[in-house]
């Protein structure tokens, strides 16, 4: 496989959210724009936080979602994240050892600049190797 870097595969138009987006706000942009996680960013641009599809399977199994709740208090905050011009092996290494589907992509600043997911991966993938023969 050539060297390929996740600037070249990674989201850069994302949609982000504030700590204190309500949650039912939230889950309505997931569902609108058919995405699987928000970015939760401060003022500047920096990483706070990121919201994920499995985030709201664990609110909806506590039964604990109130009205005006905020991402903030279900957003996963020890961020695993990748940089650029890291190597789409670094990316999918860093996703099967942590367990994730989602790695915003941050400048040397901490600023986001684009999500690489699983889903970006496997695109890549099946667009340049051979199907498997049945």
């Amino acid at each position: 496989m050539e060297d390929i870097f996740v600037a070249r595969l990674m989201t850069s138009e994302l949609i982000t959210a504030d700590p204190d987006t309500f949650v039912e706000d939230a889950a309505d942009t997931l569902l609108e724009n058919q995405i699987g996680s928000i970015i939760v960013s401060g003022p500047d641009g920096e990483l706070e936080g990121i919201l994920t599809n499995t985030d709201f399977i664990s609110i909806v199994a506590e039964s604990k979602p109130k009205a005006k709740t905020t991402v903030e208090r279900y957003m996963t905050t020890d961020v695993i994240t990748v940089a650029a011009q890291d190597h789409i092996q670094t990316a999918a290494d860093k996703m099967i050892e942590e367990g994730i589907s989602h790695l915003p992509v941050v400048d040397e600043d901490g600023v986001v600049i684009g999500i690489i997911t699983k889903t970006d991966l496997t695109a890549y993938l099946s667009a340049i190797e051979d199907p498997t023969p049945a």
